[in-house]
Parts: structure tokens; C-alpha cells; sequence
């Protein structure tokens, strides 16, 4: 006998709409299962997948570092001493740490400076003084123009970089406001490039896309700032932990700037290498718990289906006694209650995961995809995922009529055909 032949799925239809609402309900509770699964392992992927969104403009092996207050008195030096880092420290930094592959330091332009004029509009914008090579930590989208350059640094050019917004909103008649004129403070700067960063995360509070970016030694000069330094931005070489770089960083700030070496509070710093690995592991954790509630809501309602299907046996035990008296054999039993069991929970289950799917698209589609600043990004489950789904099904299936089977193979035939 074949498997799937029409007679067979015809008996197998008869006894599952034998009793309409039994069926509906225990095949609600497998579809509301692999639904809410779904929608939970969605939601996983899409915390990870806005997580991973919002740090893709980063370089992840970089670390950020500046000064605070000192928390500690050293060498004569009171607590709460106030300090800065200074362009020299840069050279001495990458002289003595090798593991440095890229250092760049950022000045904040004083909170007067952000006053914006082009010709017509005016703006306030975050001003960020800045090298060259904070480009490759800070990915960024060159959309017109050029990025500064190390001839702006060294001659210390009235040049600028805005982002794309800013040009929105300073040149709306201008499509291209590259060569053209915006003063800061009184300051007149030359329009070098346009652009706009990868990342949600922001420097100084501000995207790149709603800041001004000038060489760092220009902005040091017209603002009076020396040789002050705000923060510096590292990245390590190929298999080397940033954390230690990160570590040697603050050792040599500490001893050359007269700070305690176990001063805890006068540098602050953001390792992205570590937060990524800590998000890495918290959504780990995330995954896990997901399949542990979803599977066990699942399981729910597959025990509901056993349990139907032990009462489909006990209404059934004549009927299968017959069959037994006429020959039919163990095998032919069990195969008839499994795959009742099996279509049971496949036509309950698999609409579940296209209704979980298609719920996770529409989110997305008409609700994510429409708001700022979202940590939700993509909110979809792999196709690994959903295969995973299926086998679960098919397997949670096979286990919800194994009991029911084993239970129609051991009734006798002389007692099934006695029993009224």
C-alpha cells in the first residue's frame, strides 16, 4: 500500500472533520504555536540584525578615548584636575604602541561656534575638527566633493566638509553646493565635500549627516584652542585585541599627563570591540530563551493533538479491531494514526509560519520602515529558521501520534469487535 494514495487521505480527511470544532481548536493551539514562535525569532533577528545595522559604519576593532576630572591626587597634583590630550601625544602614542593601526583625533568646536550662515538660510551644526583618516573609522559616503585632505591639516586651510543635511538646508536651490562659501563664527569656510555616515551612532550627539567637519588644526587655531585634543579615535592591527590597545592607551595618557595609574575616572572610553562581543552574547542568550518559550508553546499544543488523537483511537477501537480480524497488521495501524497525527499538525503549523512571516513583513514594510531611529532592522527569520520550523513540525507530528499508535496496536481484535 503507498503512502499517500487518494483512498488514504480520503479516510484520513473523513476522520479529522469528523468532529469540526475538536479538530479547529486542537489545530489552533499547533498554529498559534509555530505563529508565535515565529514572530519571537523574528523579533531576535531583529534586534541582532539593528544592532549589527547600527555599528556597520564603525570600524568594530576601535576604541574611543578622552579626558575627564582625575579622580585621584598624583605627584602634587590635586583631585578633580582637569587635562586634555595634545597633538604631540599622538606621535608618542604610535611610537610606542605597535598594535596601533589607525589613530585620529577629534576636536568639538566650542558651543558658539555652531552658528551656520550660507548666503541665504541659517543653521546650527555640530563642528567637529578632524584628520584625515577618521574616514576609515567613521565609514562614511562621500556624495560630492572630496574628503580633507593632509595638505588642509598642514596648512591649516578654511576648508569643510558638510554633511548632507546641512547642505539640504543651507543651499536648497543648489544641487551641488561643492565650492561654495558658509561662514562659522564670523569664520568664512569653502564647501570641500558632501557626505553622510554608515552608522547610527553618533560622535558628539550629532549624526554625520547634521555636522561640519573642518581639519582639526584649523579649527585648534581660529578657536584658541592650542594644541587641545578632545578625543582620539584607535583601531588595533589583524589579531590583536583592541581592549589592549585600548589598555595601553590609557597607561601612557596616565604617565605622560602625570594621572594615578589606577585612576579609574580621569579617562572615558567606549570599546566597540567589546560591546559588540557583549551583544553578540546577550543575543545568544536572546536565541536560546526564544526557542525554549516558543518550543515550549509549540509543545502545548502538539500535546493537545496527542491527546485528540488517544480519543480518536478509543472512538475508533472497533473499527480498528475489524481491520485487525481482516488482516491488516501493526504496520498499516500505526501509519494510518501518524499520519492522521501528521496531517493534523502540518495543516495547522504551516499556515502558522506563513502567517508568522508574512505578519514580521508588514511590520517591517509598513511600520519600521517608516520610523527614525528604530533598533529593529529587518525583523526576519532564515531561511534556516524556517526549515528548522518544518522539521520541528514534522517531528513534533510524528511524536503526537506515536502514543496514540502504540496504544491501536495493542488492542486485541476479538475484544475491539465485542466492544459496543
Amino acid at each position: 500500500m503507498e503512502l499517500f494514495d487518494l483512498d488514504r487521505i480520503e479516510e484520513i480527511w473523513i476522520t479529522i472533520s469528523r468532529n469540526r470544532l475538536r479538530s479547529f481548536l486542537t489545530a489552533f493551539g499547533v498554529l498559534w504555536g509555530i505563529f508565535m514562535l515565529t514572530l519571537m525569532t523574528g523579533t531576535g533577528n531583529g534586534l541582532k540584525r539593528g544592532f549589527i545595522h547600527g555599528i556597520d559604519g564603525f570600524a568594530a576593532n576601535s576604541c574611543f578615548m578622552g579626558s575627564s576630572p582625575t579622580g585621584m591626587p598624583y605627584s602634587g597634583l590635586q583631585k578633580g584636575r582637569m587635562w586634555y590630550i595634545h597633538n604631540r601625544d599622538l606621535k608618542t602614542m604610535t611610537d610606542s604602541i605597535p598594535g596601533i593601526e589607525i589613530l585620529s583625533p577629534i576636536t568639538l568646536a566650542p558651543s558658539y561656534v555652531h552658528n551656520v550662515v550660507s548666503n541665504e538660510q541659517t543653521g546650527t551644526y555640530s563642528t567637529r575638527g578632524i584628520y584625515p583618516n577618521y574616514a576609515l573609522i567613521e565609514r562614511q559616503h562621500l556624495t560630492a566633493g572630496r574628503f580633507v585632505s593632509e595638505l588642509d591639516i598642514e596648512q591649516k586651510r578654511k576648508v569643510c566638509v558638510i554633511g548632507t543635511k546641512v547642505a539640504e538646508e543651507l543651499f536648497p536651490k543648489i544641487e551641488n553646493p561643492v565650492g561654495q562659501d558658509i561662514r562659522i563664527n564670523g569664520i568664512h569656510y569653502q564647501v570641500i565635500g558632501i557626505t553622510y555616515g554608515i552608522s547610527d551612532i553618533t560622535v558628539g550627539g550629532t549624526k554625520l549627516e547634521n555636522s561640519i567637519l573642518i581639519p582639526l588644526t584649523t579649527l585648534q587655531q581660529l578657536n584658541n584652542l592650542g594644541d587641545i585634543i578632545h578625543a582620539v579615535c584607535a583601531t588595533s592591527k589583524s589579531q590583536i585585541p583592541v581592549s589592549r590597545v585600548e589598555e595601553q592607551m590609557k597607561t601612557l595618557l596616565k604617565r605622560i599627563n602625570h594621572i594615578h595609574p589606577d585612576d579609574l575616572r580621569a579617562i572615558w572610553s567606549i570599546n566597540l570591540e567589546e560591546e559588540f562581543n557583549l551583544f553578540t552574547n546577550l543575543f545568544a542568550g536572546v536565541d536560546i530563551l526564544i526557542w525554549i518559550i516558543g518550543s515550549g508553546t509549540l509543545i502545548a499544543g502538539i500535546v493537545g493533538i496527542s491527546n485528540i488523537m488517544l480519543v480518536t483511537v478509543r472512538e475508533r477501537t472497533r473499527e480498528i479491531g475489524i481491520r485487525r480480524a481482516l488482516g491488516a497488521n501493526p504496520r498499516t495501524i500505526i501509519n494510518q494514526v501518524l499520519m492522521e497525527s501528521l496531517v493534523l499538525t502540518s495543516i495547522a503549523g504551516i499556515p502558522g509560519l506563513c502567517l508568522g512571516v508574512y505578519t514580521l513583513y508588514l511590520a517591517d514594510k509598513y511600520w519600521l520602515q517608516n520610523l527614525d531611529n528604530v533598533f529593529f532592522y529587518k525583523p526576519m527569520i532564515t531561511f534556516n529558521a524556517a526549515i528548522a520550523s518544518i522539521i520541528i513540525l514534522i517531528v513534533c507530528g510524528l511524536l503526537a501520534g506515536s502514543i496514540p499508535a502504540s496504544r491501536a496496536i495493542r488492542i486485541k481484535a476479538i475484544d475491539a469487535i465485542r466492544e459496543e
